[in-house]
């Protein structure tokens, strides 16, 4: 498995468990992630995601798009992608 670096965890909001991405590349629904960070460090799949509470089934570099998380992260945490290599 490969992992390319997709972007960065800018806000998370704790109460609805929503974080929200800056992207430097694209990503979809179905896509395995890994978040990481000091005090975070899981996969999960996008199921789905919101570019202004609008929702979407792709992203590209520059979106800013929010993504429920099945943890806690932190603001500057890195994302990436999980791919098939």
């Amino acid at each position: 498995m490969k992992e390319e670096k997709v972007g960065r965890v800018s806000h998370y909001f704790t109460k609805i468990q929503v974080a929200i991405l800056d992207l430097e590349k694209e990503v979809a629904v179905g896509d395995t992630i890994r978040i990481k960070g000091h005090t975070s460090d899981f996969t999960q799949k996008i199921e789905s995601m919101q570019i202004e509470h609008k929702n979407v089934a792709e992203a590209k570099a520059g979106d800013c798009i929010g993504i429920k998380v099945k943890e806690p992260v932190r603001e500057h945490d890195e994302v990436y992608k999980i791919t098939e290599a």
